[in-house]
């Protein structure tokens, strides 16, 4: 008997289409089939089984399944489809996003043999020029077995390094072949001793045996919490168990991954974007089949195939990379909540600056709080002074008190670390004689000045020019850079410290592969050094011989018309305050700012992250807004404001009969990007079920509309971003 089954494709379409099984072939749900689409043949997945048949038309059949077993296994299927009826975003994205970009495209679920490699003949025959063949010798010498080349390619090794020792014979291939990611031999060192604090937490923690919990590990910067999962994962994963730990960066990745592959050998696998395509498919195999891998990975990890999850770990929970940005704009933080609830397993969501929803929820009693408020060792919090500069000088937005402290740090020999939250060389270029200053021709944004590559850049778009030294209006000499940016404070740090090494963190210097890698290196060397970075500075890292942060501008956030930028702002600054003084040396944070007066500055200097926490919520309650209100946005862009308005216009009158509270629409901060016109309209409700309901039934009218050329709308739930 043919039965019919309804299939998902990866198409942006609130809907699923019916196939015909293959005769003599049962389908499952969630499994990989190839089914016809139009004239084309497209990847599909199974979502239901045994369908009615319709009686207007004739189905077609599905041309074959991909593999006999479900690519998609049935908790995982339940998560996604929760997620897309949450997120109200079509369910063949959702379903394909937990897939592989391989997959996606129609590869073989099938991993590739790799070979093992072994070191052979003597070091000597490496030329002693070829540094990185002989460490690669070297470590492979002191294997107790060969090792794959991932496991060569995660140690920080490339191809072509191999590739020449293999030509040159001074390395050869083992006669075993391997589908791991790498061999199970490697030694396991033993786990950290916990201080007291620190067994306390772990202590209070709930085990698995507890079903589903969510615990919010409240943990200053410096005071190991890193420690603490570790322990945790050790006592309570069994070994036949899987693990999943998020980080928010991949710049994060290597490290958190060297620090657990040090504890749990090659049970660590790793889930992020810098990885291949054929990478991406290893790992997703090795989770699919319930290897029992701890997976460390960014956003995306959480939506991955597990089938034996057992213990979920959210690190630094508040940090904004956890939601997505454009398409499916889910939340990976929340996500891995839901996902525990599926699984009846724990989730520990651990911050020094914990979200207020996570700060509410703990308060709430929905989440446990678990708090650890002593820094690990001998380590104390740093002290934290607010430097008002109004009426003072400054050379690469640094005064003189700040560059005095600077000083004071490297003359101790210890490194100094300056925060500075913005790229290029200054954010604007202004000429001083007519007026003019140079924006985007695709954007309502200025271009940032990069003197190093001798260009403007919108970092909206993407748009860049060649800088030039003359007024583009009036050809005036007197075009001057306004601001500054973090390789603007790196040339005056380098004037002014010519002696001392000056290194720049933020993403145009780490585009290379392993260019993170080498400066962190450089950095935990130990030896005097001043670092100049973004908010990539400010997540996770541990530098022992940091003992001084200066802050140059504290006061972005204090006056924007998010309201979620004070919180944004308190949590980068405890975060960035956070790198100073993690070893036996005590630090010292200065941040500079025109505005000492302000309390929420003033708060910070106390140092203590949840009474700040609690004083934005009680403010948060007054105003009804999140997470006392549930929010949602419709944002739609086009390529005329009128018709992104007229459109909203029309949602809102589609909205207006719920009980919801209407904002706008109106147009975005940034009104054009990329030459399309954005605009929103905001979505406030007291219940949740009654923003949900409302939302089904405006994506259901709003699918059905015309919608004029080149517009594009979508919905945003439990947005980050409210401009």
């Amino acid at each position: 008997m043919t039965l019919n089954v309804r299939i998902a494709l990866n198409r942006p379409l609130r809907r699923l289409f019916d196939y015909l099984s293959p005769a003599g072939i049962s389908l499952a749900p969630g499994q990989r089939v190839r089914v016809p689409f139009g004239r084309q043949s497209a990847i599909g997945l199974v979502v239901e089984t045994d369908t009615p048949t319709p009686d207007t038309f004739t189905l077609k059949t599905v041309e074959q399944p991909l593999e006999d077993w479900p690519a998609l296994p049935p908790e995982t299927l339940t998560l996604l489809k929760w997620a897309a009826r949450y997120y109200h975003h079509p369910l063949g994205e959702c379903l394909f996003m937990a897939l592989p970009p391989a997959l996606r495209r129609g590869r073989a679920a099938e991993r590739k043999s790799e070979p093992l490699w072994q070191a052979s003949g003597h070091l000597d025959d490496i030329p002693k020029r070829a540094r990185r063949q002989r460490e690669l010798w070297q470590w492979l010498s002191e294997c107790e077995a060969p090792q794959a080349t991932a496991m060569v390619l995660a140690q920080g090794f490339s191809r072509s390094q191999l590739n020449s020792l293999s030509k040159g014979g001074q390395i050869k291939e083992s006669d075993t072949r391997t589908t791991r990611a790498g061999n199970e031999t490697a030694a396991v060192a033993d786990l950290p001793v916990l201080t007291g604090h620190q067994q306390e937490a772990l202590n209070t923690i709930p085990t698995p045996d507890a079903g589903f919990t969510t615990t919010l590990l409240y943990g200053i910067t410096g005071s190991g919490k890193t420690e603490v999962y570790l322990h945790y994962l050790h006592q309570h994963l069994a070994d036949d168990s899987q693990a999943l730990v998020l980080v928010p960066e991949i710049n994060l990745t290597p490290q958190t991954v060297a620090r657990f592959r040090r504890y749990f050998g090659h049970r660590i696998v790793v889930w992020h974007s810098a990885l291949n395509d054929s990478e991406r498919l290893e790992t997703w195999l090795r989770v699919r089949h319930g290897e029992p891998v701890i997976l460390v990975g960014t956003r995306s990890a959480t939506l991955l195939p597990f089938t034996r999850l057992a213990t979920l770990v959210v690190d630094e929970e508040h940090d904004s990379s956890y939601k997505q940005g454009e398409g499916f704009r889910y939340s990976a933080r929340d996500v891995a909540v839901y996902r525990g609830h599926l699984n009846q397993c724990p989730v520990i969501l651990g911050s020094a600056t914990p979200s207020l929803e996570s700060v509410h929820n703990a308060l709430s009693d929905k989440y446990h709080l678990v708090k650890l408020e002593q820094r690990a060792g001998k380590a104390r919090p740093p002290e934290i002074r607010l430097l008002d500069v109004r009426s003072r000088p400054l050379e690469g937005g640094l005064s003189r008190p700040a560059l005095a402290e600077i000083q004071r740090c490297l003359d101790n020999g210890q490194q100094a670390l300056v925060f500075v939250n913005r790229r290029g060389y200054a954010p604007v270029m202004m000429c001083f004689d007519c007026g003019y200053m140079m924006e985007c021709p695709r954007c309502d944004t200025r271009l940032t000045y990069h003197r190093r590559d001798r260009a403007m850049r919108c970092h909206h778009c993407d748009y860049q020019t060649a800088a030039t030294e003359h007024c583009p209006k009036c050809h005036s000499d007197a075009f001057k850079p306004i601001g500054q940016g973090t390789e603007r404070t790196e040339d005056v740090l380098s004037e002014q410290f010519p002696d001392t090494p000056v290194v720049r963190v933020d993403r145009d210097s780490t585009q290379r592969k392993g260019s993170i890698d080498n400066i962190l290196k450089q950095v935990n060397s130990g030896a005097p050094c001043i670092l100049v970075g973004t908010q990539m500075l400010a997540k996770g890292h541990d530098f022992a011989n940091v003992t001084l942060v200066i802050v140059v501008n504290a006061d972005g956030g204090l006056f924007s018309v998010d309201f979620r930028a004070p919180e944004q702002l308190i949590q980068t600054l405890i975060q960035v305050s956070g790198r100073a003084g993690r070893g036996e040396l005590a630090g010292r944070v200065v941040v500079q700012t025109c505005h000492s007066d302000h309390p929420l500055l003033n708060a910070l200097c106390q140092g203590q992250y949840l009474p700040i926490a609690r004083q934005m919520l009680a403010e948060r309650e007054a105003s009804q807004l999140p997470p006392f209100q549930a929010m949602a946005i419709v944002r739609t862009e086009a390529t005329t404001m009128a018709a992104s308005l007229a459109f909203l216009d029309q949602a809102k009158a589609l909205a207006s009969e719920a009980n919801l509270e209407l904002w706008g629409p109106l147009p975005a901060v940034i009104a054009r990007r990329a030459d399309r016109h954005r605009a929103q309209l905001v979505l406030l409700s007291p219940g949740r079920k009654v923003l949900a309901q409302t939302l089904s039934q405006l994506t259901l009218a709003l699918d059905q509309q015309r919608l004029p050329a080149g517009l594009r709308w979508q919905i945003d739930v439990d947005p980050l971003e409210t401009g």
